[in-house]
């Protein structure tokens, strides 16, 4: 008897991605308070090595998740897709809390910073653990030929968890001032962790197993060892094949998104909260775009669409950064321009990211579906995409020139472009629903 698309799929990705949402906001609110984190947690002597530091430990932070994919993966190709991610959702909600909860510079010293480091890395640990989980997730509950689509809505949540972030900081320090936040109020970001993440973890708890998952178990299809199966077998070329394709697509999300507001900061030299309402506001008019590109993806293709979004990001990132910098001049901005600039960044991030959980879902079998997804994702993202805060802001602080800070952003995305040409397979035509029938027959 064949396995069915369960029928209540639609409300499995709204709590799928409400928690995970809660969870990007977890991981992001320490970027969004780089410029406040560097001035309570480090030597003050030099502000620009301060602040630095403290992105350097932000870039930390995706450089670890490898690791929790690592981990995580494997527990939920043994355990199960639901309990693993209720781990990881625990550790990032504690991790992030307690960073409100640290005495300053000030207080104790070296020692603060330290204990900055160890909960970032229990941040870039657990969500190294979560995307791998969620997707894994929402693509075992949905059909195979609208799984771009579906997927796509869970996509959108890292964009989301970043418009969160900035809203409970313009509200913060709207609320305190900027005096008192700057002073104490920062921390409240950080303490509301504690909140969201115990009503996620309620969502989550509401959840089922994956049908896939359950007829894996079933059947006894289910792996002895998903590390032997995903790095030590012929699946392992797969694997490189999916981080080359995830290395681009990772850079594209955060030169597009991360870095735009970054760039007003730093560059622009635009105020914390004028530069958060610029960038939200683009954040929430392009976050459609990840549904859309999905959705186009089940139609057209998963190749065309990422690779298109890789190329038109090689492309235009410097004219478009150029054009963003001569309308954001403090005190002379013009907004509506400014917003639309970062739409277009954003709408690349739709093309990358829109079809790539469906990508990579169907691109492993289901009984290494998690640890496959999680190793090239976090290696991408965590490595590629997370290491563009850092290398474009020191790049930026070394030479005053946006050409140089924007190397890395463009020519990363070209020859990912060139080499997935050729190595990336479609996989829009996947049945995942029918490969455990395959298996089985066999």
């Amino acid at each position: 008897m064949a396995i069915q698309v369960p029928s209540d799929f639609r409300r499995v990705i709204v709590a799928a991605s409400v928690g995970n949402i809660i969870e990007w906001y977890d991981f992001y609110i320490f970027g969004s308070l780089a410029a406040v984190l560097s001035v309570k947690f480090f030597e003050q002597s030099h502000p620009v090595a301060a602040l630095l530091s403290t992105i350097a430990l932000f870039t930390a932070g995706f450089l670890i998740r490898p690791l929790g994919a690592f981990l995580f993966g494997w527990m939920g190709d043994r355990v199960g897709r639901k309990y693993t991610f209720l781990i990881t959702l625990t550790g990032m909600g504690l991790g992030t809390g307690a960073i409100g909860l640290i005495p300053t510079y000030q207080s104790i010293g070296l020692t603060a910073a330290f204990i900055l480091f160890g909960l970032r890395m229990i941040q870039g640990l657990c969500l190294g653990g979560e995307y791998g989980g969620a997707i894994t997730y929402v693509a075992e509950h949905v059909p195979d030929d609208r799984r771009g689509y579906y997927t796509g809505w869970l996509q959108t949540s890292p964009t989301l968890g970043i418009v969160v972030s900035l809203a409970v900081i313009i509200l913060t320090r709207t609320w305190f001032g900027n005096e008192a936040f700057n002073q104490w109020a920062w921390r409240v970001p950080f303490l509301l962790s504690f909140l969201l993440v115990a009503i996620a973890i309620y969502i989550r708890l509401q959840l089922q197993e994956t049908p896939i998952f359950q007829e894996i178990k079933a059947r006894g299809q289910m792996t002895m060892n998903p590390w032997k199966e995903a790095f030590l077998s012929s699946n392992i070329k797969y694997i490189l094949i999916a981080t080359v394709v995830l290395i681009g697509q990772g850079v594209v999300w955060y030169s597009g998104q991360f870095w735009a507001l970054y760039f007003l900061q730093q560059v622009s030299k635009v105020d914390a909260v004028t530069s958060a309402y610029i960038v939200g506001a683009a954040l929430l008019i392009a976050t459609p775009s990840l549904i859309f590109f999905g959705w186009l993806s089940d139609h057209i293709g998963r190749k065309s669409v990422i690779l298109g979004g890789m190329l038109l990001a090689a492309i235009t990132y410097y004219p478009l950064y150029l054009w963003l910098g001569s309308v954001t001049h403090p005190g002379n901005i013009n907004y509506p321009v400014a917003v639309f600039i970062i739409f277009i960044l954003v709408c690349y991030v739709g093309m990358v990211y829109g079809p790539v959980g469906a990508f990579l879902a169907e691109f492993f079998p289901g009984r290494i579906r998690y640890t496959s997804v999680s190793v090239p994702y976090h290696i991408g993202n965590g490595w590629g995409g997370g290491l563009v805060p850092f290398i474009t802001s020191a790049a930026f602080a070394a030479t005053g020139s946006i050409g140089y800070a924007l190397i890395y952003p463009i020519v990363v995305p070209a020859v990912c472009f060139v080499l997935a040409v050729f190595l990336m397979p479609e996989t829009r035509r996947t049945r995942i629903w029918e490969q455990i029938e395959a298996r089985t027959a066999a």
